[in-house]
Parts: C-alpha cells; sequence; structure tokens
C-alpha cells in the first residue's frame, strides 16, 4: 500500500484505532476492577480469579501473530470483522457463564477475538502513513488506547455499582460501534502467501506454559508440572518448527532479525507493568475497604496523561529513535513498580500508599504510550514491507506475553509472597530488556541524531 501524503486523514484514523484498542483494553482494566467480587460469586480466591486477566492477556498474546500474519495474506478488513467477531461474543458468554470454568474459556475467546486490535490498528497505520505522520498516528493511537484502558476500572467501578459485575464483563461489546466508521481506512489486500497452523499452535503452547508456571503457585503442583512442560517441550519445537518451515507462522527473517527480536523483549517489560497494576491495586484497595467505583476513581489521572502524552512521544521517538525510547520507557517502568511495590505496602496507613499509586499508575501510563509506538516504528522500519504484518505480529505477541506475564506474577507469586514483592520483582524486567537492547542503542549513537533520516532538523515534526 502506497504511504498516505503528510496533512490527510491520520489524526481520525488513528484516535478511532485507539478508541478501539482502548475498547479491547477493557477487556482487563475494567475486568480487573470486578475480580474481588467475581471471585465471591464462583466461591474462589483473588489469586485463582487472576486467570481470566492471565489468561485473557494470554490469548491476546498468542493470537496477534497469527493475525498480523492473515492480514499479509488477505488484508486488514476481514481479520479485524471476524475478530471484533469473537472479541463480543467472549464478551458477552462470559458475562452470562453459570459457572467460572465457562467464564475462563468465554474469556480465552474474548482474548483471541480483541487480538486483532493492536496487530491490526498499527499495520493500518504503518501501511497507510509514513515519515512524521506515522510516528504522530502511533503516538495518538497508544494515548488514546491507554487513556479508554486508564478509564476502564472508573467505568468498570460505576457499571459495577449500577448492575454488578456481569455487566463489566460485557464493556468490551462496544467495540460493534466504531468499526463501521474505520471500514474505508481498511484495506483487502493481501499478499496470498500461506498460514502455518502447526506454527501458530507451538508458539501459544510454549507462551501458556510460561504464563501457566508463573502462576502456579496460586493453583498447586499440576498446573506447574504442565506449565514447564509446555515450555520445555515448546520452545525446542518452536525452534525447529522455525528452521524447517522458514516462511511459517515465525517467518526466519523476522525472528532472526536482531532489532525486532530485542526490541520486542525490552518493550515486553511494560505491559507487564501496566498489567500488574491493573490487578494489584485494585486488589488491595478493595481488599482495604474501597469501593471498586473509588479505585477506579483513584486512576483518573492516568487517563488524562494518557490523553496529552502523544503529544510529546511523536516529536520524541522521531529526534531519539525507538531504541533510545524504548529504553527510556523501561527505566519509567521500572520506576514504577518501585513506587507501586511501596504504594501498595503502605494502603491502610492514610493517603500515602494510595498517592503513590497515582503515580506509579502515571508513569505506567507514560511508558506505555512512549513504548508501544517506539516499538512499532522500530519494527516496521527493520523488516520489507511483505512481512510488515507478521513481523509486527511477533512483536506484539512478546509485547503481549510481557502483559500476562504481569498479571500472572500478581495472581501467583503475589498469592504466597503477597502483591508489593511480586510487584519489586517485576521492576527487574525493564532492567533486563535494557541490557537486551544496548546493542540496538549502541547502533542508534552511532546514527544521525535529529530530524528525520537525512539529519535535517527542519524536517522535525509539526502537530497537524
Amino acid at each position: 500500500m502506497t504511504p498516505t501524503p503528510v496533512g490527510d486523514d491520520s489524526r481520525r484514523v488513528s484516535l478511532l484505532l485507539g478508541l478501539l484498542f482502548g475498547l479491547a483494553g477493557m477487556g482487563s482494566s475494567s475486568a480487573a476492577i470486578a475480580l474481588p467480587l467475581m471471585g465471591q460469586d464462583f466461591g474462589v480466591g483473588v489469586g485463582v480469579a487472576t486467570w481470566s486477566i492471565s489468561l485473557y492477556a494470554l490469548m491476546l498474546a498468542v493470537t496477534t501473530a497469527v493475525y498480523g500474519r492473515i492480514s499479509d495474506l488477505v488484508g486488514v478488513r476481514l481479520p479485524l470483522l471476524v475478530g471484533i467477531g469473537l472479541m463480543t461474543t467472549g464478551a458477552v458468554v462470559a458475562a452470562l457463564a453459570p459457572t467460572y470454568g465457562v467464564h475462563l474459556g468465554a474469556r480465552l475467546f474474548q482474548g483471541a477475538g480483541a487480538a486483532a486490535v493492536p496487530t491490526l490498528g498499527v499495520a493500518v497505520l504503518s501501511g497507510r502513513y509514513d515519515g512524521a505522520v506515522r510516528g504522530l498516528a502511533l503516538g495518538r493511537l497508544a494515548g488514546m488506547a491507554a487513556a479508554v484502558s486508564c478509564l476502564g476500572p472508573l467505568v468498570g467501578g460505576l457499571v459495577e455499582h449500577a448492575l454488578g459485575w456481569r455487566a463489566v464483563m460485557a464493556l468490551p461489546i462496544l467495540g460493534v460501534l466504531v468499526l463501521p466508521l474505520l471500514w474505508r481506512a481498511l484495506t483487502g489486500e493481501g499478499s496470498g502467501a500461506s498460514l502455518d497452523i502447526l506454527g501458530a499452535v507451538l508458539v501459544a503452547g510454549t507462551a501458556g506454559g510460561l504464563v501457566l508456571l508463573i502462576q502456579s503457585p496460586s493453583t498447586g503442583l499440576v498446573v506447574a508440572l504442565v506449565g514447564a512442560l509446555l515450555l520445555v517441550l515448546g520452545a525446542p519445537l518452536v525452534a525447529l518448527r522455525v528452521r524447517r518451515r522458514p516462511h511459517g507462522f515465525l517467518p526466519r527473517s523476522v525472528v532472526q532479525n536482531p532489532t525486532v527480536v530485542r526490541s520486542a523483549v525490552a518493550a515486553a517489560a511494560v505491559p507487564a507493568a501496566w498489567f500488574a497494576l491493573l490487578v494489584g491495586a485494585p486488589a488491595v484497595l478493595v481488599a482495604a475497604g474501597w469501593a471498586p467505583w473509588q479505585v477506579g476513581a483513584l486512576l483518573v489521572p492516568s487517563a488524562v496523561i494518557a490523553l496529552v502524552v502523544p503529544r510529546f512521544t511523536g516529536p520524541l521517538l522521531t529526534r531519539v529513535g525507538g531504541p533510545v525510547a524504548l529504553a527510556l520507557s523501561g527505566v519509567t517502568a521500572s520506576v514504577a513498580m518501585v513506587l507501586a511495590a511501596l504504594g501498595t505496602a503502605a494502603v491502610g496507613h492514610g493517603w500515602v500508599g494510595p498517592a503513590v499509586l497515582v503515580v506509579a499508575v502515571v508513569l505506567v501510563t507514560v511508558a506505555f504510550g512512549l513504548g508501544q509506538p517506539a516499538l512499532t516504528a522500530s519494527v516496521g522500519d527493520a523488516v520489507e514491507p511483505d512481512v510488515r504484518g507478521v513481523a509486527l505480529g511477533v512483536a506484539t505477541l512478546l509485547f503481549l506475553v510481557g502483559g500476562s506475564v504481569g498479571s500472572a506474577m500478581v495472581g501467583g507469586v503475589g498469592d504466597v509472597l503477597g502483591i508489593p514483592a511480586s510487584l519489586l520483582v517485576l521492576a527487574v524486567l525493564p532492567l533486563l530488556g535494557l541490557i537486551a537492547l544496548v546493542p540496538e542503542l549502541r547502533r542508534s549513537s552511532t546514527a544521525q541524531p535529529a530530524g528525520d533520516a537525512t539529519g535535517d532538523p527542519a524536517a522535525d515534526p509539526v502537530e497537524d
């Protein structure tokens, strides 16, 4: 697709995609606020109830690359339509589920459908726009998505107060109202390449094993053994599949691209922090006597910040480049996790703990608003156009697996050692991501420092 020139519909399209992304994100952010009451109704503790978020995030992660590959085959329209349909159906069934088992099954389908939104959203912007316009559009998408997701706890709390937790689970169905407004911006053209189903299953099983293993402290030895088995067997099988089928689900040209892998690994710590706070903060505050809507109101400042962040992240990304922006995002997420650990430990001792939590969530929002477009820009520039969709899908897969790891850490390790301790563990992940990013940072330091790709400062972007 030929990129669209500067000054067209980039603002409208990116904001609508961000809204759709945010509504998909409400599948976790608004649902997290309802976990304590949902757990009571189903007779499970908070640690077990957290599986509703972890499994949703896991399916959101492992099916992103599927949608990326399908978009390379048939374009964006059909897979996005199917994804929104699955997300809507899953949300309705999860809301009406008579048992916790049915609820979890519905959440898996919901996550599989919601995965279409982040992958295809960034694919639309990466293919439709270029240069400074693309950077601004990606920043707006991330900002709108984060703002809507940040409002999820407040909306969820108000809906829960008025209609109960089941109505909260149905909120993502609002995405069907946004899709018609985007229809003309979506392409139905694809390359006609093949889809590797076995490769997709192997990747899903391996990622699932990691999440099961991390959250197993809240559910017992059997889950830990299953998770370890999936992880130990799955990783070498995935590697073997990539060697035998270099153009399959995980194309060799993508997974052996160091920029794609390093950027995705470094960026994964940001959604880990985000999902951990979505689960951990409400759990601690509700246990301390806060009403769900009060918890949601406490997080409103982060939604305001999310709307402002794109005004700075787009120009910053263009000036410093993807690797440096990812590094800044990771450091911010690490600081946020340390503050979150201190804040959750201080809840119940006046307003100091909640105030620190507000700052932590704001910092995570800034990190997400910078990290997601930085990852997209880095990956989009590092691969050929014919595999851009699947490359973005693979990067988003690793990005969102980080989210499921974050919620699993709170639900698993937090159930044994306490939520503050689990947040401190997560504070280490961004620092490990920085180590992976060192070669990219060194390469970036030798590149031209400002302006566009030619180094011309006059080419810096101006908000359209």
